[in-house]
């Protein structure tokens, strides 16, 4: 007997599904990888955010990962216990705290680059460039497309 063909519904579902489990397994990998730096993933999300713009003000990092201010509080809090990160008062509104990579952030920055080069390594082995290349212009499509909508005003 011949299986019946997959609907395009039904690829929609599993496309759905595969980038889910891929994304969620990823997270999983990396931190196993980032647990011997003594860093969460919460934490290296703040310092990679901050690496391409330092200065951020706290309610920027909130919105750019998704977080409460209350959340994003509790993180920096750790972060500059733990040597990494300062806050500074903005200079044009002294409410606004910025958030600012220490010296000592740039080494550990570097060895999370590292070991997310080589896990990124092992999990994209034996992909073709090509594939590749036409994987993330889809994902990046796909984002686009998710922001457009997204941007959309909500009906009622």
């Amino acid at each position: 007997m011949a299986a019946e063909p997959t609907t395009s519904t039904d690829w929609e579902l599993r496309l759905g599904f595969l980038i889910h489990d891929a994304s969620r397994l990823r997270r999983s990998a990396f931190d196993r990888c980032l647990k011997p730096l003594n860093v969460t993933r919460s934490q290296w999300w703040v310092l990679a955010y901050l690496s391409r713009q330092d200065g951020m003000t706290q309610s920027q990092l909130a919105e750019e990962l998704d977080l409460g201010k209350v959340a994003i509080g509790g993180l920096i809090d750790r972060l500059q216990k733990s040597g990494l990160v300062r806050r500074d008062a903005d200079a044009s509104d002294r409410r606004v705290n910025r958030v600012f990579l220490e010296p000592k952030s740039k080494q550990l920055i570097n060895r999370m680059r590292k070991v997310s080069h080589q896990l990124n390594q092992q999990i994209l082995a034996g992909l073709p460039e090509t594939q590749l290349e036409t994987t993330a212009k889809t994902l990046d499509t796909m984002k686009r497309n998710l922001l457009s909508y997204l941007q959309e005003p909500v009906e009622a």
